[in-house]
């Protein structure tokens, strides 16, 4: 059943504005609304145009706006920089679209403690810069963290590259002010490291694509700045020989490094071509890029010298060793650049989030490969292989009509779920499931333990105001 809203109007847009001020509202302008419209997912049947646009600068106002929703039975969407994969700041249903956009302050850095208190609004990438003055860093950050806001790495419990040494952003959040859905502000943890007093409530809201509640403070944890890097480039002659020594490199030596990135012939050619590149040789069919860092240079010397020669033991045509800004900005760029230049070559695509055991990751690109030959699509493969997650983007090819890539990408998603959940993995490590995936949910997960989220969502939600339609349906309660 679709839950039956009510529209927006020109006395519920003044009430807005009298909430706001008239210069932190979009309403009847399409083309500047078109932006709140999407975020990175291309496909347009994810796409909808919000009623009106609303730009918050702080709890109060927010709490308001909450408040008015619940009033009027007006959903109301939650938007960071839109930067997501799975539509989750997409206002299916129309209504508000709250951007935090102006909520872009850091509040505090706290080096006794080792905390920054930030506003949701925050490009991740400017707190780390902020950061380094300290010699501090935020390690739980995502690829993206250059354009990505802190608000939307919390609630979709964002990962990265780094996540095989550093973990995933919900490490580092140690405490959180919200508006819940109907407009209380609530408190949450704080800088205290430990802390098990009632359910841990933080981290129920880390991950919650918006549903929950909307992220007013943000208390991140930080580490120290590791002041040695270096980063390995190891090309191999197939995927299957580079994919089955990501294990080895997790397992063997005793080493952790800060990342191991997987990249097949497909990915990384389009990357070099969008870059003007030239990083690997002819038969090259795929490669590693292996970071690890620490604060002793003589140690990180013997530990890339360790895993360098297990890749050239395991068949790498050679191991390129960037040991300075500017070589390891070049490597790391190949990486960072696939999904743009993805974009570039064939902007009809479906980007998927695949996670396996560590183990099961050579078994789980020989099966993207079948599926992609047996449904005759290109399917890049590249993605943290250190911590299982591999990212899947099927691409139309230029001779395939329009009406059949629309069944074929449909048949090609739900193989390549029935296998990685056969390997025991999941169907997104990062990118959420908001409204793309959420028809897949019941693949991942029993019945039983997406009604117990229903039951929480509407304990939170009653009205199923806030980020209706994502990860589930579910009813609205009337008065």
């Amino acid at each position: 059943m679709t839950p039956q809203y009510r529209n927006i109007n020109d006395e519920i847009v003044d009430r807005l504005v009298a909430i706001v001020t008239k210069r932190n509202v979009i309403y009847r302008d399409a083309e500047k609304l078109e932006p709140y419209s999407h975020d990175e997912v291309v496909e347009k049947e994810y796409q909808r145009l919000p009623d009106v646009v609303v730009k918050p600068e702080n709890a109060e106002q927010i709490a308001a706006i909450l408040k008015l929703a619940n009033r009027e039975n007006i959903p109301v969407t939650p938007r960071g920089a839109g930067s997501g994969l799975s539509g989750g700041a997409v206002p299916i249903h129309g209504g508000i679209v709250l951007s935090l956009e102006k909520m872009n302050q850091v509040l505090e850095i706290d080096t006794e403690n080792m905390v920054a208190v930030v506003e949701p609004g925050v490009v991740t990438n400017d707190l780390n810069e902020k950061l380094k003055d300290y010699q501090l860093f935020f390690a739980g950050y995502p690829m993206s963290m250059e354009s990505c806001f802190i608000g939307g790495n919390v609630a979709e419990n964002a990962g990265g590259g780094r996540a095989v040494k550093y973990g995933v952003t919900g490490r580092y959040i140690l405490g959180l002010e919200l508006v819940t859905p109907t407009g209380e502000i609530l408190h949450l943890g704080g800088k205290n490291v430990k802390d098990v007093v009632g359910y841990d409530l933080v981290q129920l809201m880390v991950g919650s694509e918006g549903t929950l509640g909307i992220f007013t403070k943000i208390y991140v944890k930080l580490l120290p700045l590791p002041p040695q890097k270096v980063v390995l480039l190891a090309p191999f002659r197939d995927v299957e020989t580079a994919i089955h020594l990501v294990p080895r490199i997790i397992t063997s030596g005793g080493i952790i490094p800060t990342a191991v990135e997987f990249m097949d012939r497909e990915a990384a050619q389009l990357a070099s071509n969008f870059l003007n590149e030239k990083l690997f040789a002819d038969e090259t069919g795929a490669l590693l890029l292996i970071e690890i860092d620490g604060s002793d240079a003589e140690q990180l010397a013997i530990d890339y010298e360790i895993i360098g020669e297990l890749c050239l033991e395991n068949a790498a045509l050679e191991v390129y060793v960037a040991d300075n800004f500017t070589t390891q900005k070049r490597v790391w760029d190949l990486r960072k650049n696939i999904p743009e230049s993805i974009q570039a070559y064939s902007p009809v695509k479906s980007s998927e989030d695949l996670v396996v055991p560590i183990s099961k990751i050579p078994e789980l690109v020989k099966a993207v490969q079948q599926i992609a030959a047996e449904h005759e699509v290109k399917i890049a493969c590249f993605g943290h292989a250190g911590d299982g997650n591999i990212h899947t983007t099927i691409i139309k090819r230029p001779e395939m009509e329009m009406a059949r890539w629309r069944s074929t990408v449909d048949a090609v998603e739900a193989a390549l779920f029935t296998k990685t959940i056969a390997l025991g993995g999941t169907i997104s490590g990062e990118h959420g499931i908001g409204h793309k995936r959420k028809r897949y949910m019941s693949m991942a997960l029993d019945a039983a333990a997406i009604d117990m989220m229903k039951r929480v969502k509407l304990a939170f939600d009653p009205k199923y105001i806030l980020n209706p339609g994502k990860m589930f349906d579910a009813e609205p309660v009337g008065e």
